[in-house]
């Protein structure tokens, strides 16, 4: 048994639930604090833990007088300074982690990764690459204090020469106790003085002459379940390299760097997928009919809805036009939604030219055939040469005229969507746009994306609609873009699918 001075006071609490949260009690089991790398080549180290490095550390103690003897050292004093190190270490592991946690798409995760480990090992720069080795991508270079340019003079050199291609490449690792045939992921590469090593390949050696690195630090990103994902290295301005207690929490914070990483490249793999069977259950061209012009533009949310459109001639040169939103999301929702679509166009090509004959059918088929489910629609029959549209709506956005007189919504009346009452059934509307106007049919996921009310929504879509350049409303492609870029210019918040049809009157 210890016998700490009363004055040491731990409080255990804090530390076993920072171990608990972090799952890093192996850091607490080493025999000594962690300590400084041998050499930071950075003139200007990043923060970490909300400590600004670049403040010197003060001197607690002055060089003794020669000949005086040294006093001893506490024995409490060595406990509390390595408690007091563990802590720190635990207190920096979850600060980067919640950062880290926080991210919710690669490139973001691979820039707080590398921000991360350049803080922990010291260093100013770096790289990282993602490269699965499932070869199903996505793959990507994101860098640190490097430039486009940089990133891609680096590439110039064979990868074989460099610490993170060694790694990519497939370096084998430990094999597993109890399994021959399996290895651990690749261990970390440190190569702590580029310029004294006579085998450096000779582009390598010109590479990070002309980018003014001396040494470099490469740890695998792999996990049990989804195996290598890549790699990231840091790079030194001078010979450096992090010290044990340095690797050791780099080490801890990329084991969990790899597991956040596998989550999100699954998650990206998902809505690619998504997005690829909704491109092939929508139009893959619009038809061309004399008298107007069409454009759409279709953006699949994140979990995959069931917005569509559809533009279908129909006989004596007139056009069905057709938006329509099914409710739920992922593959259930996209298969409805094909259903749905498939049917609406034999509908129209038999009584088109009543919309709400159209839709009172598309209602029953969706009552007997998805009773659980729900759907806005609406459908316009369109003769252009006479630029007449009488349309219909179930529980729909409004349309909206773009003109150079005019910028309004249509007036709808209000009706239920679609397989929420017993027989659907609401009047039609007729129009007649002007030569030159634009007739913008959308889904709700445009005014849900923008995080507002619906009211606050619609009258930014008109704000957005008014302020179309004068070039651009010749072109309803470029109406439609426009629209977009300034109703959701990043893209917008939420899941939902966004669907815009524009037709241009000549």
């Amino acid at each position: 048994m210890l016998d700490i001075p009363s004055l040491l006071r731990v409080d255990v609490v804090a530390v076993t639930a920072a171990q608990i949260d972090m799952g890093v009690c192996d850091a607490i089991q080493r025999n000594a604090p962690v300590e400084e790398p041998a050499a930071m080549s950075a003139p200007h180290l990043p923060k970490v833990a909300g400590i600004d490095p670049t403040v010197p550390v003060p001197a607690h103690t002055a060089e003794p007088l020669p000949g005086l003897p040294t006093p001893p050292v506490a024995p409490g004093a060595m406990i509390q300074d390595r408690l007091a190190g563990w802590v720190s270490d635990l207190t920096t592991l979850h600060e980067l982690t919640e950062r880290l946690v926080r991210t919710g798409t690669l490139d973001e995760a691979l820039q707080e990764l590398l921000r991360a480990g350049a803080a922990l090992v010291g260093a100013r720069r770096g790289m990282a690459v993602l490269e699965p080795a499932d070869g199903l991508g996505p793959t990507t270079t994101i860098g640190l204090g490097l430039a486009h340019a940089d990133l891609g003079t680096i590439e110039t050199v064979p990868r074989g020469a460099t610490s993170y291609g060694r790694i990519l490449d497939g370096l084998p690792g430990e094999p597993l106790s109890g399994a021959p045939s399996a290895r651990r992921p690749p261990a970390p590469v440190a190569v702590p003085d580029l310029f004294a090593d006579e085998g450096l390949d000779p582009r390598h050696r010109e590479v990070a002459a002309r980018l003014g690195y001396a040494a470099s630090y490469a740890v695998p990103l792999a996990t049990d379940a989804s195996g290598r994902l890549g790699a990231a290295v840091w790079l030194y301005d001078e010979p450096a390299e992090p010290g044990e207690g340095r690797r050791h929490l780099v080490g801890l914070y990329g084991r969990y760097a790899s597991e956040h990483l596998a989550r999100l490249l699954e998650l990206e793999r998902g809505r690619a997928r998504m997005a690829t069977i909704t491109e092939e259950l929508l139009p893959s061209r619009l038809p061309r009919v004399p008298g107007v012009r069409l454009a759409a533009r279709h953006r699949t949310g994140a979990r995959g809805g069931g917005d569509w459109y559809d533009a279908l001639p129909l006989p004596e040169g007139a056009l069905g036009l057709a938006v329509g939103s099914v409710s739920g999301t992922g593959p259930s929702a996209l298969a409805a939604m094909g259903r749905l679509r498939a049917s609406l166009r034999a509908y129209a090509v038999m009584e088109g030219e009543d919309p709400v004959a159209v839709l009172s059918d598309l209602e029953l088929l969706l009552r007997l055939t998805e009773p659980a489910r729900s759907a806005t629609a609406l459908f316009a029959y369109a003769e252009p040469a006479h630029r007449r549209i009488v349309l219909a709506g179930a529980g729909h956005t409004p349309p909206l005229i773009v003109g150079e007189r005019r910028t309004e919504f249509v007036e709808t009346s209000l009706s239920a969507p679609l397989g929420m009452l017993a027989c659907w059934e609401a009047p039609s509307v007729e129009i007649t746009p002007e030569p030159g106007e634009t007739v913008l049919l959308h889904t709700d996921g445009l005014l849900r994306r923008t995080g507002e009310s619906m009211d606050r929504a619609f009258a930014r879509l008109h704000a957005a609609a008014v302020t179309v350049p004068g070039a651009d409303r010749k072109d309803p492609g470029a109406i439609a873009d426009h629209v977009l870029r300034t109703l959701l210019p990043d893209g917008g918040t939420g899941d939902e699918d966004v669907v815009i049809l524009a037709a241009r009157f000549d």
